[in-house]
């Protein structure tokens, strides 16, 4: 998920432990390429692969000036992603999940954010998405040992965009037509500003 507003730098809460580092920066795989658009295979082995993966899903956000990013997004077919992202408070907190599954409120107690939104694999551009002001994910850690995370604001943006890149959707597709349109003419605006190997360096 791409950043839609700068946020202050501060050291994450990471209630399961910081996120690895040491890993490659790799290009990001944009919107239209098969691998974004189906569900992802669950993840099996808590292995050193996973552990370079992950590595390399957190030094691509980070490069990418990104607050998450799914595996499918470096063109990697498993459903895990990274994240470092604030709440509506300001404070970030940061982690992996793997095999994310989704809860969102129901009836009176769910309310609608229509805040903008962004997607690194379609870089440049920002629309209104409305999604539920509060998410909490569960899953797995790098590990294998259980994981929850919950918030508000753009953390609960965050958490229901990457849970939803696992199931082969981008927000594109929760978006009318008019808006679907208006995101791909800024994101061809600024097409120059990302070549197909951003971010990575020469």
């Amino acid at each position: 998920m791409d950043r839609v507003a700068v946020v202050s730098e501060q050291l994450p809460h990471v209630p399961y432990g910081a996120l690895p580092v040491g890993g490659t920066v790799r290009p990001i795989t944009r919107w239209g390429t098969d691998v974004m658009h189906r569900p992802q295979a669950p993840v099996t082995a808590y292995d050193e692969e996973l552990a370079r993966l992950v590595a390399d899903m957190v030094a691509t956000m980070y490069a990418a000036d990104g607050v998450g990013l799914a595996a499918c997004q470096i063109g990697v077919d498993r459903a895990v992603f990274v994240f470092d992202c604030p709440d509506d408070s300001g404070r970030h907190t940061a982690g992996v999940v793997c095999n994310p599954v989704l809860t969102l409120p129901e009836g009176k107690d769910r309310q609608l954010d229509d805040g903008d939104e962004g997607c690194l694999s379609y870089p440049g551009a920002f629309v209104e998405c409305a999604r539920p002001d509060h998410a909490s994910v569960t899953g797995t850690g790098l590990d294998g040992s259980e994981v929850r995370f919950e918030g508000t604001g753009m953390l609960a943006r965050c958490l229901q965009h990457e849970t939803d890149h696992t199931l082969g959707t981008v927000f594109g597709d929760r978006l009318p037509t008019k808006a679907r349109k208006r995101l791909q003419k800024q994101m061809e605006k600024a097409a120059d500003e990302y070549p197909l190997d951003w971010p990575v360096e020469e």
